[in-house]
């Protein structure tokens, strides 16, 4: 299985007045194409910091993050803008959808970059929302939809420009616990069934558990990693729609 991430001695300091905040310290973690992976720790622990150098939303002081071989901390800001716009999709607690737009508009709203044909748009739109079960709820405001279905409404907005990985930070953090369950079974599909690789922040055992590899933090480093089972090469890309819940 071919790597995606590879962190080499990453850390990424903070400096307030004399005082200087290890958020990373050191960390060396290789993260292969088509994982599920949980990094887990209590608040301050490093783990959201972590998930911005990951989706190149900040550059790292000292060590270096690649991403499918390329050196992250080398990139342009307009070579990082572009790579996150076509290789990585981000899903937040808080929904941050427009709550003036319906589903597809939200989801429509992130290829508006790309220069796509507003057919296109369109098209697209209805691909990842039927992926994540919410075909029929394509012309609801959020207002009139679920806080699982807020959520999944953006899984599907990350999933539109077709990314390698899906960066979810605490994603589940506004979900009772059986929608959690429901949101967190819908990032494992999707990494089965489309080859997505997963990297899911949380502070929630119950959430952590679910994922294929866990990932603890503390003090901003790695304090243990627990073994996964590789993909076969019999595990392949399937187009089915994913269950709906």
């Amino acid at each position: 299985m071919a790597e995606l991430y590879q962190l080499s001695g990453v850390s990424r300091i903070f400096r307030r007045g004399p005082t200087e905040v290890r958020a990373v310290d050191g960390i060396d973690l290789v993260i292969d194409e088509g994982e599920f992976v949980a990094v887990e720790g209590p608040s301050g622990s490093g783990k959201s910091t972590l998930l911005q150098l990951l989706g190149a939303l900040d550059r790292p002081t000292s060590g270096s993050v690649h991403f499918a071989g390329r050196a992250l901390e080398t990139m342009s800001d307009q070579e990082l803008t572009e790579l996150r716009r076509g290789g990585i999709g981000f899903v937040f607690q808080q929904f941050n959808l427009i709550p003036t737009l319906t589903a597809a508009e939200n989801v429509e709203a992130a290829l508006a970059s790309t220069g796509l044909h507003r057919d296109a748009r369109v098209g697209r739109s209805d691909e990842v929302l039927t992926q994540v079960g919410l075909a029929e709820r394509r012309d609801h405001l959020p207002s009139r939809l679920s806080g699982g279905e807020q959520q999944r409404v953006a899984i599907a907005r990350a999933l539109a420009n077709g990314p390698r990985v899906i960066l979810a930070d605490e994603p589940t953090g506004n979900l009772d616990s059986r929608t959690a369950a429901d949101v967190v079974g819908l990032l494992g599909e999707l990494c089965d069934d489309e080859g997505v690789t997963v990297v899911l922040v949380t502070h929630d055992e119950n959430v952590a558990r679910r994922a294929r590899r866990r990932v603890v933090m503390a003090d901003g480093q790695v304090q243990a990693k627990s073994a996964y089972a590789r993909r076969t090469a019999a595990t392949k890309k399937r187009s089915r729609p994913l269950r709906a819940r």
